[in-house]
């Protein structure tokens, strides 16, 4: 069964920088559009980075700039680099295909911004 685990979240200022790692298994990762979501507490799971098989990208408008995802097909990983992080910015981080399916979604990784 395919398997997202999330990882590289924690408690920066703001200002700061992380990196999210997301390992995937049981799927066959290369011929994947794969994303980052997050969900910040009482609101809506929002997909916020995209990138294609081909390793096309595409941003949400509130992270363009200073978010970054990539991919190492070798390593069944996708990663997020985000920059210049915001309090608004707190929200627990996923990884899914795109579109999502409801059985892959993992345990998240929290990313808390202080001001």
């Amino acid at each position: 069964q395919v398997v997202l685990v999330e990882s590289g979240g924690g408690l920066v200022q703001a200002g700061g920088s992380l990196r999210l790692t997301c390992a995937a298994s049981g799927m066959i990762f290369s011929f994947n559009t794969m994303g980052w979501y997050r969900q910040a507490p009482g609101k809506q799971r929002d997909l916020v980075a995209t990138i294609t098989r081909g390793s096309s990208t595409n941003y949400a408008d509130s992270v363009k700039g200073r978010f970054t995802i990539s991919r190492d097909n070798a390593k069944n990983t996708l990663y997020l680099q985000v920059n210049s992080l915001k309090p608004e910015d707190t929200a627990v981080y996923y990884c899914n295909v795109v579109p999502p399916v409801r059985k892959y979604w993992g345990q998240g990784t929290q990313v808390t911004v202080s001001s």
